[in-house]
């Protein structure tokens, strides 16, 4: 058996395709939203391997990974027409995803020191790649908001609340690696 070929020559004319096999613009709201969520999990895939590779925090690897899957679900969802998300039996985001995040925000929360002043994003290079996947996140959390307003009902469930709390989950990260790398934050000085 021959392996297929990566190019289906399907897209060239600025069209794609959704799970459902519906044809949408690849200029539509939500082919970029979740171009959006792929572009953050392949920064995060980078801040994780950077982790691994140069040893630092490696307890936490198991949990950006299975963030990672999640994004992928989420990915996946906003790629398909809402009614048909069941009929393809797409993963959800669960409660149980939130409260996990919560939990690990505050475990890692209590480790860094109290933040006092608005810090600016960098210090060690991993912590620097996690405000990058921060900021990313946040830009999802806008687009999701006017994504909403133009298409009511659309998203899928828990999606706003998973990037809102993965958006702080990644700021801890940052200041936890920073933490851990004993690399100063550098404060916000307002002149």
């Amino acid at each position: 058996m021959s392996k297929s070929k990566l190019y289906t020559k399907t897209g060239d004319e600025g069209k794609t395709s959704l799970v459902g096999g519906t044809r949408i613009s690849k200029g539509s709201h939500r082919l970029h939203i979740y171009g959006e969520v792929d572009e953050l999990n392949s920064n995060l895939g980078m801040a994780h391997s950077l982790m691994k590779f140069h040893n630092i925090t490696t307890d936490e690897l198991g949990f950006i990974e299975d963030i990672q899957s999640r994004l992928f679900d989420l990915g996946s969802n906003l790629a398909c027409e809402p009614e048909n998300i069941k009929k393809f039996n797409l993963p959800q985001i669960a409660d149980e995803v939130l409260t996990s995040m919560e939990e690990k925000i505050d475990e890692l929360d209590a480790q860094v020191p109290p933040l006092k002043n608005f810090i600016l994003p960098g210090g060690h290079p991993i912590a620097a790649s996690f405000h990058v996947s921060r900021t990313i996140c946040r830009r999802i959390e806008r687009n999701f908001v006017s994504f909403e307003d133009e298409n009511p009902n659309q998203l899928p469930k828990n999606a706003m609340v998973f990037v809102n709390r993965l958006s702080d989950y990644l700021f801890v990260m940052a200041r936890y690696v920073n933490h851990v790398a004993k690399e100063p934050e550098v404060l916000w000085e307002a002149k």
